[in-house]
C-alpha cells in the first residue's frame, strides 16, 4: 500500500507557456519545489507533441502536495492537463 502523504503530485499540462504560467501561481502559494521539465513517452518521435510536467512535493501547509490532489487536479483541468500522485 502506498503511503500518499508521502507522495508528489504531477500535474501534467500540454503547453509550455501555461505549464510555466501554473508552475509561478503554485509557487506564489506555496507549493514546492515546483519543477518543471518535459514528459516524452517512450516511443514518441516527436519532439514537439510532448507534456510539461510540473512536479510538486510539499504544500502550503508544509505536509505533502498528495493531500492536495484534488485541488492541483481542479488547477491541472483548467489548463486542459491533468494532476496525479506519483
Amino acid at each position: 500500500m502506498t503511503d500518499q502523504a508521502t507522495g508528489a503530485v504531477l500535474v501534467t499540462l500540454p503547453d509550455r507557456d501555461d505549464a510555466e504560467e501554473l508552475a509561478e501561481q503554485l509557487l506564489a502559494q506555496g507549493y514546492e519545489p515546483c519543477a518543471l521539465h518535459r514528459d516524452m513517452l517512450a516511443g514518441e518521435d516527436d519532439a514537439e507533441d510532448v507534456d510539461w510536467v510540473i512536479e510538486v512535493r510539499t504544500g502550503p501547509h508544509g505536509g505533502s502536495a498528495a493531500l492536495d490532489q484534488p485541488h492541483l487536479a481542479a488547477l491541472a483541468e483548467s489548463y486542459d492537463g491533468f494532476a496525479a500522485a506519483d
